[in-house]
């Protein structure tokens, strides 16, 4: 066991620190925005993951959004974004990160949006600007979440051969006829035994970002294991959630958004407000959040930690402590955090301490939850793909 939690690191982290891992944001900021009720005042910290929620909450207004990410590579993709919505217009723009794919991305790229990007950015996109230029393999099968996305399509439109019941599912009009649809054509067909060995896989879950800490949050809490977890998230979304305004499935089983169905900032009213101003107060930070908060001089009101605690939570616990240590330090008075689990519970938030007035306490001391808004939320999630949410007050 010792070797194989060794290589399912080693494959985590060669995974993670060498390769743009999220071309899209996998949590439904829908849910963070009520959860979150932003106000003028509020300077907000967010992982940057692929950027679309940090442009979502910017569209609300607040102070400020700070992106912090450890991967240079998904700041130089909020980056890239940044520019576009700058200097690009609508058509252009939406061309990019709506269908992931524009006729003329190099030249448009060297003549509008590459003076703009920070250096480290533009190293990046003079080689990788390239992830836009294939008209047959759009920008959301790049990167290893795209490349297991682009997998599953092959699997579906190839091997299974189930693409016009996966484009129905999304065209329909009701959740009655998804249910159908997946129940009675497209259950049996795409759980099939090497699928199910796929999905079992440490490799194949490296790729959407779920470390070895995490799987075995999911195998001890949830009955069934991770196979079952995955397979009933799934049946959620194509059962129970309306489809037709879920982007989150849709772009990673078809390639490209609709102007109808995508995140807000891609929507034509939002991307004027953003190119208004409000862009200009989205920054992005590579660096942990323990080091951009030691390194930040004002106060932080709104935290969106998303589920990497599950990833401290294991082997790096005293970091978990250290962050939380500057958390408590950087907040601001009424300070609210949300964050997410693949578990059903993070029991080793309960163990975390922190220092208050040169004393030891616990840091379930200071926390307020809001289960009921939490489990209301989350029950609504388009993503489907966390056992668990967690809204939280600070405490004075």
């Amino acid at each position: 066991m010792g070797l194989l939690d060794w290589v399912s690191g080693r494959v985590f982290k060669f995974v993670h620190g060498n390769n743009l891992v999220y071309n899209t944001c996998w949590e439904d900021p829908r849910l963070d925005r009520v959860a979150l009720n932003l106000g003028p005042q509020d300077n907000v910290l967010v992982i940057t993951s692929a950027g679309c929620n940090a442009l979502d909450y910017a569209i609300c207004g607040p102070n400020h959004v700070h992106a912090v990410d450890m991967n240079p590579r998904q700041n130089a993709l909020l980056d890239l974004k940044k520019s576009g919505i700058q200097h690009l217009e609508y058509e252009d723009f939406f061309q990019f990160f709506g269908q992931g794919y524009h006729p003329n991305a190099r030249k448009v790229y060297q003549d509008k949006l590459r003076t703009a990007l920070p250096q480290w950015s533009r190293n990046y996109w003079d080689r990788w600007i390239k992830f836009f230029c294939d008209k047959n393999r759009s920008f959301y099968f790049r990167g290893t979440s795209g490349q297991f996305a682009r997998a599953i399509k092959i699997y579906t439109d190839r091997i299974i051969r189930v693409r016009p019941l996966i484009d129905a599912a999304l065209d329909a009009t009701s959740i009655e006829e998804q249910r159908e649809i997946y129940d009675k054509q497209l259950k049996a067909k795409f759980w099939s035994r090497p699928m199910k060995f796929a999905m079992n896989r440490d490799t194949t879950l490296s790729m959407v970002g779920v470390p070895k800490a995490q799987r075995r949050q999911v195998e001890k809490q949830y009955e069934g294991g991770i196979l079952k977890f995955v397979q009933d998230s799934v049946e959620a979304v194509f059962r129970d959630l309306p489809l037709h305004d879920n982007y989150f499935w849709r772009v990673y089983m078809k390639g490209a958004y609709t102007p109808t169905c995508c995140p807000e900032y891609l929507k034509p009213d939002n991307f004027q407000k953003l190119k208004g101003g409000l862009i200009d107060r989205v920054t992005t930070h590579t660096d942990s959040v323990q080091g951009f908060l030691e390194r930040h001089n004002g106060k932080i009101s709104r935290y969106v930690l998303l589920d990497h605690m599950d990833w401290l939570s294991d082997k790096f616990f005293p970091l978990l402590e250290l962050e939380w240590q500057s958390i408590l330090e950087r907040a601001a008075p009424n300070t609210r955090i949300l964050w997410r689990s693949g578990g059903l519970r993070t029991d080793f938030i309960d163990k975390v301490n922190v220092t208050v007035d040169g004393k030891q306490r616990m840091l379930s001391e200071f926390l307020k939850y809001h289960p009921d808004l939490a489990a209301e939320l989350h029950a609504k999630d388009r993503v489907h793909t966390y056992g668990s949410f967690y809204i939280t007050d600070l405490a004075a």
